[in-house]
């Protein structure tokens, strides 16, 4: 079997990364950091979103598993006095494969520039990066509502616990198919009203943010930010595509969530 090994940068992430290396390749396993099957990031959450991005192409042929070396994350669930454990686990036992939803994001432009699309594993936000954002918001191609305010953050299940859940969002379990919308400080007044309340779209439901206004806009896509100039509509669905998590032993999302949180 193919594998990479995603290190955060600081020294002990380092050094652990060379261990789970040097160990992995004892097992007769194959270094490949161009094609691997499974990727092992060491360091945060953070660090298995920069891996995911690095292989979103190959997503149907490469499984991800995380070993935190600070705080418990969502994604990365191996503490570093288990990695002995978790290798013999990766070489000797056949894994299981939990698949979570993503978002796909396609930003269409008014001049010739190609539609670009993104995957994100958390989220997506949108900002003005002149005064407020004013974005008509469209559901299964009927106008919604129109929005005004700070912006707007659509995220996966799995992301919900994220930038989602700081803006008042829903916690989703990363099973259900779905998309949620949620608000940054919107505007409400006689004059202007929105719905004021995260929404959840299932998965054969798309939501396209137009823009009023020509004026460029801030988007992130998990941890990449992006200047958008000359934007005609930002369409959000959820993708076809599937992150694929390799499993070894259970690990219970509301666990998490309590661990996280609670």
């Amino acid at each position: 079997m193919k594998f990479n090994v995603r290190s955060r940068g600081d020294h002990s992430s380092n050094v652990l990364t060379q261990r789970v290396k040097t160990y992995l390749e004892e097992f007769d396993l194959i270094y490949d950091e161009e094609e691997p099957e499974i990727v092992v990031s060491i360091g945060g959450d953070g660090t298995l979103l920069e891996a995911f991005h690095q292989y979103s192409h190959r997503l149907d042929e490469t499984s991800f598993v995380g070993v935190h070396t600070g705080h418990l994350g969502f994604y990365a669930d191996w503490q570093p006095e288990e990695v002995e454990k978790l290798v013999i686990h990766i070489a000797k036992t056949p894994f299981k494969i939990v698949e979570y939803p993503l978002l796909e994001v396609l930003i269409r432009h008014t001049n010739d520039m190609e539609t670009e699309r993104y995957l994100a594993l958390n989220e997506c936000t949108v900002k003005s990066m002149e005064g407020s954002l004013v974005m008509d918001i469209e559901i299964k191609g009927e106008q919604f509502e129109t929005f005004r305010g700070d912006g707007l953050c659509m995220s996966t299940p799995s992301g919900s616990t994220a930038y989602n859940k700081a803006l008042g969002g829903a916690i989703l379990h990363p099973s259900l198919a779905s998309i949620q919308l949620s608000e940054m400080a919107s505007i409400n007044n006689r004059v202007y009203r929105t719905i004021g309340s995260p929404v959840v779209l299932p998965e054969h439901h798309t939501c396209l943010l137009k823009p009023r206004s020509d004026v460029d806009f801030q988007v992130t896509v998990d941890h990449l930010t992006l200047v958008q100039k000359k934007v005609k509509s930002i369409q959000v669905r959820v993708a076809a595509e599937k992150v694929r998590f390799a499993r070894f032993r259970p690990f219970p999302f509301w666990k998490r969530v309590k661990e996280s949180f609670i």
